[in-house]
Formats: C-alpha cells, sequence, structure tokens
C-alpha cells in the first residue's frame, strides 16, 4: 500500500492541479486505435533532454499505454525518438526539425526539452512529461487551462515527504546538501520548496551548482552537510554515481527524488514511478490523437507515491533504516 498521495505536497501553486490527479487511464476505452483502423500511420516525435532511468522510464510508459490502446508500432505508429544528450542547442534543432517534419503528436521529456519543443512548435500538438512547473518553465497559461498546443503531466517532488524521510534517516541531521543544475527551472523550482520545508524542519540547505554532468563529483565534495538531497535535475541525475561515491566516501546518506535512482545507490525515496507518469501521459495523448484539445486538458500530476529503500547503499554510507521504514516501504532493493 503506497504511504502517501500528492494531495499532501503543500506547494500552493500546484493546488488546484492536485484535484485533478486522476490518472486518465479509465480503463481502455481511451485508446481505439482508429487511426489504424483507417489505415493511416500516426508519427511521433520523441524528445529526451539526456538518457538517466527516470526519463527512459517515462518514454517506455508512454509507448506502453499506447501499445496497450491499439497503436502498434510499425502498423500504425511510428516514433522517431531522440536524444539532446544533455545540449540544449540539439535539443533547439531537435524541435525544429519535428515542426519542420510535421508529426501527428510529440512527446517533449523534461523541462529543457519541452521549453525547446514549445518555441519551436505552435501548430502540432505537444505532450510533456517529467517537467516540474509548467507554468514557471513558460509552457502553459495555467495548470488547470494550458490554453495553447501543450498538456502533459508534470512531477514536482513531494519535497517535504522525501526530506521528512532523511529525517528519519538521519534523526540528529542539521544541513542537508543539494547538488543542482543552475540553468535548469524546474531545479530551482525544487530548492526553494526544500529550503521552505527544510527551516520548518530544523534543517539548513547547503547549495552547489553546476553547468553539467561532469562538474556533478566535485560539487558534492565541496559540501560540509549530513546528508544530501537529490532533486529531479536531469545533470546530477545523470551522473549520480559520482555524487553516491562523495557521500559514500563521507559516510553520510543520500535521500533522491525517484525510484530508478534508489536502485542506483541511493538510500531511500518516497516519490513518483516514472514508468506510471509516462503512461499517464501516453493515455493523455491518446484523447489527443483522437480529437482532444491540448488547451482544455489540465495537466495531471501522479496519484501515488511509492516508497522504495536499499538497505545496501544505507549500509555503505554508514547509515540504519529503521525497521518500521523498512516493513512500511513499497519495495525493498535486494
Amino acid at each position: 500500500m503506497k504511504r502517501s498521495t500528492y494531495t499532501t505536497m503543500g506547494a500552493s501553486l500546484f493546488a488546484s492541479a492536485l484535484l485533478m490527479t486522476a490518472c486518465g487511464n479509465g480503463g481502455g476505452e481511451a485508446g481505439s486505435g482508429e487511426s489504424g483502423a483507417a489505415g493511416e500511420m500516426t508519427e511521433i516525435g520523441i524528445t529526451q533532454i539526456v538518457s538517466h532511468p527516470s526519463l527512459d522510464a517515462s518514454r517506455e510508459g508512454f509507448k506502453k499505454a499506447l501499445a496497450e490502446n491499439g497503436y502498434t508500432e510499425g502498423e500504425n505508429v511510428t516514433y522517431d525518438e531522440q536524444n539532446a544528450q544533455g545540449d540544449q542547442a540539439t535539443a533547439t534543432s531537435i524541435a525544429g526539425k519535428f515542426a519542420t517534419d510535421q508529426k501527428d503528436l510529440v512527446l517533449a521529456i523534461a523541462t529543457p526539452t519541452a521549453q525547446a519543443a514549445a518555441q519551436a512548435i505552435q501548430d502540432i500538438p505537444i505532450l510533456i512529461t517529467a517537467v516540474t512547473d509548467p507554468v514557471e518553465a513558460g509552457l502553459v497559461e495555467s495548470l488547470e487551462a494550458p490554453g495553447g498546443n501543450i498538456t502533459g503531466t508534470s512531477d514536482l517532488n513531494p519535497v517535504k515527504e522525501q526530506l521528512g524521510l532523511l529525517k528519519e534517516l538521519v534523526p540528529d541531521a542539521k544541513s542537508v546538501g543539494i547538488v543542482y543544475s543552475s540553468g535548469e527551472v524546474n531545479s530551482q523550482v525544487q530548492v526553494d520548496l526544500a529550503k521552505k520545508v527544510a527551516a520548518e524542519m530544523g534543517l539548513e540547505i547547503k547549495e552547489a551548482t553546476v553547468s553539467n554532468s561532469s562538474e556533478v563529483q566535485q560539487a558534492a565534495q565541496s559540501l560540509d552537510v549530513d546528508a544530501f538531497y537529490v532533486p529531479t535535475d536531469n545533470n546530477v541525475v545523470s551522473a549520480l554515481k559520482s555524487l553516491i561515491g562523495v557521500a559514500e566516501s563521507k559516510k553520510i546518506p543520500v535521500v533522491a527524488s525517484d525510484a530508478a535512482s534508489v536502485e542506483g545507490g541511493a538510500v531511500a525515496t518516497e516519490g513518483i514511478n516514472y514508468e506510471d507518469l509516462g503512461y499517464q501521459t501516453g493515455m493523455m495523448a491518446i484523447e489527443v490523437l483522437e480529437g482532444a484539445d491540448p488547451a482544455t486538458m489540465p495537466i495531471q500530476t501522479a496519484s501515488e507515491l511509492e516508497v522504495v529503500v536499499n538497505p545496501a547503499a544505507a549500509e555503505r554510507m554508514g547509515v540504519e533504516i529503521p525497521a518500521s521504514l523498512l516493513e512500511s516501504a513499497d519495495r525493498v532493493i535486494e
């Protein structure tokens, strides 16, 4: 049983959106695959800022939703999958190519690629996922009524719950280090939320910024803290191993924002299942392909969180996971 839902996130700008977190899965009825029945090929462009497990899971969840609802790859749908490899100029180029090719729909995974797609594409539906704050990123007019050609899902983290989890692991913690990308709007939103929540918990947030993944290790080493918190920052998550290595050498725990990072060596999370989030986005895409207007489709958020813990990682970092947390976890990484 999941320990909490997104209704407890506490970020005021998302309050109204959280009332609309129904997954939109509505059974298999949404996707009849009518385009295939008519003998047409649906062309979908997928643009992703970088490869890491969470973003990859979002992509696969999206494709799974379409496959389970009548859109069979190679028969009535094709995917043009592009990866910017962390480079914003490349993301811009990919978006421009999709616009020129006149895809039937574009999936933009993560904030930087979503921003690039929004700037280049005005007359093709864009579905976004793994975007923390679509309003702050300038992608939609509001969460309830996006107002243009863009809709999709947000992955805003339950920062309060995640820092609470950190306090369970290290009750005496006074300071928390966050390494994040200075150029990512989604990361700044999460850091601002973390500062607010941390103050209420008696924690001090210490920051180090990076411009690319190669700087993550040095940034982590520069912080003298009792624990690390990793937001859904694309550069940091793609270089997670280097931050994990620093944490292990310092003997302090890492609490992450997603399950894939716990599988990759963080101690714990209470966060989103990104494959489920991608699936949710895919169900929205089916509605759009079959006639729904993105302008009037509210941005959705995840309906459930999962608690995932990694005892072996905890041991390497010199911390012990409380028995109560182990017992209540949805998943324990063996």
